[in-house]
């Protein structure tokens, strides 16, 4: 401000107009400040943009993420050792060892198998070689004894179950599984399922640009000179950074004095390029104060707040300039990093599509025991549901070998190495991976379908949260009548009387329709076997074949029963081979390792494989009666009945109810 000399006239008139003091528009609560100031605001997440992978850490994702291949792309072994049939290792015993002729073949990775693991032979195989035709389980070195003597063969002492030590196509992403959907923040897990998938690039959320100024004749530059009554700009740094916190991209306009005819200038440049201006100073009632004056004649709506009922903090402006906000923090530190948080940060979160942040730890109970080894402090990764009578931390069940485990826990429990294992119902501490703190509104427990994913999706456009966990029909069905979860998705047929899911009600329990799937005999196309016959006239045909092998499902699964009223008692070659999904049973069938399997229709569509018809299987929901008037349970029965919702299922090859 220019100098004015002593006792005259301009003198007088500033003292005057400094001492008038002009008050504040008027003083609100701070819920109503926020009211009116995000009335005006468009806070959905803004538009996406293309960027590597490698530069997608801390990004949100714009849109859902579809696995395009399986991971593990194929069958692959845990462990170093030999792959053979499990049903020739029964017996096998320290007193009593089996001898197995060794096939003329080492497996490494990145190396495809020739040779067919024929009856009582094994091939050597490293850990994440790949399964060859024929084999069905994977025996450790450490149980084997190498004859040294003609032939190469070795002795097992330890008979093995079929699928041990065995990662089965797609058991960690399946091809066609919604990978990571629309607003998740990606971290280094994320980046990890995202390479595992073959993806290169991603579409992100655009980080909204929040313009930063400071405003005062007494701010200087860190780095320079302090002369008489100045200070250091420290608001613009804090406030620069408090952005990049919230997921902005912080544009830094500097410092500007007291002079309205720059400082309006600089405004209005800074709302040209950005989504969002932040000041600092200027907002208070005093000589010299001038952001808000200037904020006013800026354009409509204008200053919406203009002075808020905390402290620290009091003198905050909020206004709205066309769609763009714009905030006058006030001067002082403390008060304006106060205010930022409290009324700032979360704008710059929902524009870049970012969650509330985290608590650290949770009490949670234990449902079931979970082993442990002996002599090693063990991290159990844990899903956190909540329950009747609680927290409940449900141990994720992917192995040491899964992308996904870590990305889709809520946190992990520690178990002591002196401890065998940790019992059901024990309370434990929960250390929280990341944003883990808000329980989900809806807990989802039983058999997966990519169709669910299309409900779960409707949800998430509801505004409620959904916790999924794949644990097979069964699984679902003891979860809700423990009140594990709010809902199981479950397909069972009652053998007895052919019809499905309806014999899983019991008292507690409602069941609601889902959708038909189609299921039905896979095969390769070509294959003349299968091609133009009838599902059970193949099945009959190809049962007298020894070179035509199957695959099978896992005992407890839907389609575990159909296989087995289809094959009326026989165990053709290949039964044994049990993966725990359709995806599993395709990739098996696409890769060679298997000739015929029996999976759902989008499955083989997905895998370019035949199929021939056999029943609709019914996939429905047992819905937690005591939940059912929670808002989140209502929401998905209404997205489920839902016309938008309905047609998408449609669209993935299902017939909804």
């Amino acid at each position: 401000m220019s100098k004015v000399e002593p006792n005259s006239d301009s003198l007088i008139a500033h003292v005057r107009a400094a001492a008038r003091q002009e008050q504040f528009l008027d003083v609100v609560s701070a819920e109503e400040a926020r009211t009116r100031f995000q009335t005006h605001i468009d806070m959905a997440p803004l538009g996406d943009e293309t960027v590597m992978l490698a530069q997608a850490l801390g990004r949100v994702l714009a849109h859902d993420v579809v696995a395009a291949v399986d991971a593990p792309p194929f069958d692959r072994s845990n462990v170093d050792g030999f792959a053979l049939r499990a049903a020739d290792t029964i017996g096998a015993s320290d007193m009593a060892p089996k001898k197995f002729k060794l096939n003329a073949e080492v497996i490494a990775c990145g190396h495809a198998p020739t040779l067919e693991v024929a009856p009582a032979t094994a091939t050597t195989i490293a850990t994440g070689g790949v399964i060859p035709r024929g084999a069905d389980a994977v025996v450790m070195i450490e149980w084997t004894e190498l004859l040294a003597d003609g032939t190469p063969m070795i002795e097992l002492r330890r008979a093995a179950a079929a699928g041990q030590f065995v990662s089965y196509a797609g058991s960690d992403i399946a091809r066609g599984e919604t990978l990571l959907r629309r607003g998740a923040r990606i971290g280094s897990r994320e980046i990890g399922m995202l390479a595992a998938s073959g993806l290169a690039h991603i579409d992100v959320v655009r980080r909204p640009k929040v313009a930063v100024l400071s405003t005062g004749d007494e701010l200087v530059a860190p780095g320079t000179a302090l002369g008489a009554a100045n200070v250091y700009d420290s608001n613009g740094a804090i406030i620069a950074a408090a952005v990049t916190e919230a997921g902005g991209e912080p544009v830094a306009m500097g410092a500007f004095p007291d002079d309205p005819v720059k400082l309006e200038i600089a405004v209005r440049n800074a709302l040209a390029a950005s989504d969002m201006v932040v000041l600092s100073g200027g907002t208070s009632k005093g000589a010299g104060d001038l952001s808000h004056a200037i904020v006013s004649r800026l354009g409509q709506p204008g200053i919406l707040v203009h002075g808020v009922a905390l402290k620290p903090g009091k003198p905050l402006c909020l206004g709205v300039i066309g769609k763009k906000p714009i905030v006058v923090l006030p001067g002082f530190p403390t008060s304006a990093i106060f205010t930022f948080h409290a009324f700032v940060a979360p704008v710059i979160r929902a524009l870049a599509g970012l969650p509330p942040e985290a608590a650290e730890t949770v009490r949670a109970t234990v449902p079931m025991r979970i082993a442990s080894e002996m002599g090693r402090k063990e991290f159990v990764l844990v899903s956190l549901i909540e329950g009747d009578d609680g927290t409940i931390a449900f141990p994720t069940g992917k192995g040491s070998g899964s992308v996904t485990s870590f990305s889709q826990a809520d946190g992990f429990l520690e178990i002591d190495a002196l401890a065998s294992s940790l019992d059901a119902g024990s309370t434990v501490e929960v250390t929280l991976i990341g944003s883990a703190a808000k329980a989900p509104d809806l807990v989802i427990m039983g058999s997966h379908d990519v169709a669910l994913d299309v409900v779960v999706g409707a949800l998430a456009e509801r505004g409620f949260s959904a916790r999924t966990l794949a644990v097979g029909s069964l699984g679902g069905v003891a979860a809700a009548t423990r009140g594990e979860c709010d809902i199981a998705p479950v397909h069972l047929i009652d053998p007895a009387s052919g019809q499905y899911n309806v014999h899983l009600v019991t008292p507690g329990l409602t069941l609601v329709p889902g959708w038909r799937r189609m299921q039905g005999v896979l095969f390769r196309l070509g294959d003349k076997r299968f091609e133009g016959r009838e599902a059970n006239d193949a099945v009959a045909g190809i049962l007298g074949d020894p070179a035509a092998l199957m695959v099978s499902r896992n005992a407890g699964a839907g389609t575990r029963v159909l296989i087995d009223n289809l094959l009326k008692g026989k165990r053709p070659p290949g039964y044994a081979n049990q993966p725990k999904s359709h995806n599993a049973v395709a990739a098996a069938i696409a890769q060679g390792r298997a000739d015929w399997g029996v999976a759902i229709e989008p499955v083989a569509k997905l895998y370019g494989l035949g199929f021939l018809p056999l029943a609709p299987e019914h996939y429905d929901f047992l819905v937690v009666e005591a939940r059912r008037d929670r808002p989140a349970v209502q929401a998905f029965l209404a997205a489920l009945r839902d016309d938008a919702t309905r047609q998408r299922i449609r669209a993935l090859g299902m017939q909804p109810a």
